[in-house]
């Protein structure tokens, strides 16, 4: 069976899954829906275009951890404007007032302070996804199309870019998620004050509803924004070693 991987790697990147208003999460691994939207950017695929997005929502996904990265966080006000407001005597006063998306003034008398905002997402992360399936034909459009996009590829944010291509040569394996994960080389680079680890985490979709419970998994358009349940566990694998040779 087919697996296509992806190399996710940046100064910062966010994969929220419960972000709501002025608290923008993000878990500890690139989500699902994170990904499948990864690759929609890169095929060209409309967020209101279910047909086209559907096959790639039924590929299984698996995560290594090559490089955790750190929780940090953004603090971020929004939405404060001043206006003048002229006295019947004709002097000038200042206050503030929110400023709606449309760049207007809320009408009445309405003050505001402002929208505080923090926005998490992980420092110095690299991340080897590998999605499997059944489809070689899409694996294969896929991975050409990962390196030569349609749209720009983010990390979970617009603004958060990957430090290294996400697209992998030899990155469509005739193999099996697991093994794949057990061969391939370690993609993050060694600095000169880290020790490389003995063994990496890594994350597989569970066969039999056991595991740690994720709302992350696309059931409509994003323009719909409706997803469901899969169930993902957890395990450590020994670091793999270069290799000579990785079945392309």
């Amino acid at each position: 069976m087919p697996t296509l991987l992806l190399r996710l790697a940046g100064a910062m990147q966010s994969w929220g899954t419960t972000s709501r208003f002025d608290q923008r999460d993000t878990g500890k691994e690139p989500s699902k829906s994170g990904v499948i939207g990864l690759l929609a950017a890169a095929l060209g695929i409309d967020r209101e275009n279910w047909t086209d997005l559907e096959p790639l929502t039924r590929l299984s996904m698996g995560v290594r951890h090559d490089r955790a990265g750190i929780p940090k966080y953004d603090y971020q006000t929004v939405g404060q404007g001043t206006e003048e407001i002229v006295n019947s005597d004709g002097n000038v006063q200042i206050r503030s007032r929110m400023i709606l998306a449309t760049g207007k003034y809320p009408s009445g008398d309405h003050l505001g302070e402002g929208v505080q905002s923090y926005r998490h997402y992980l420092a110095d992360a690299a991340f080897l996804v590998a999605l499997e399936g059944e489809d070689r034909s899409l694996m294969e459009r896929t991975h050409a199309a990962l390196r030569d996009p349609v749209w720009p590829l983010a990390l979970g944010r617009k603004s958060y870019l990957p430090s290294e291509s996400i697209w992998i040569e030899n990155g469509l394996q005739d193999a099996p998620l697991r093994d794949v994960f057990a061969l391939w080389p370690w993609i993050a680079s060694q600095r000169k004050w880290e020790d490389l680890p003995e063994k990496l985490l890594a994350s597989f979709e569970s066969e039999d509803g056991s595991g740690v419970l994720k709302m992350d998994q696309p059931l409509s358009s994003f323009a719909e924004r409706r997803f469901g349940s899969r169930f993902v566990r957890s395990e450590w694998i020994p670091l793999p070693h270069e290799v000579p040779h990785v079945p392309a």
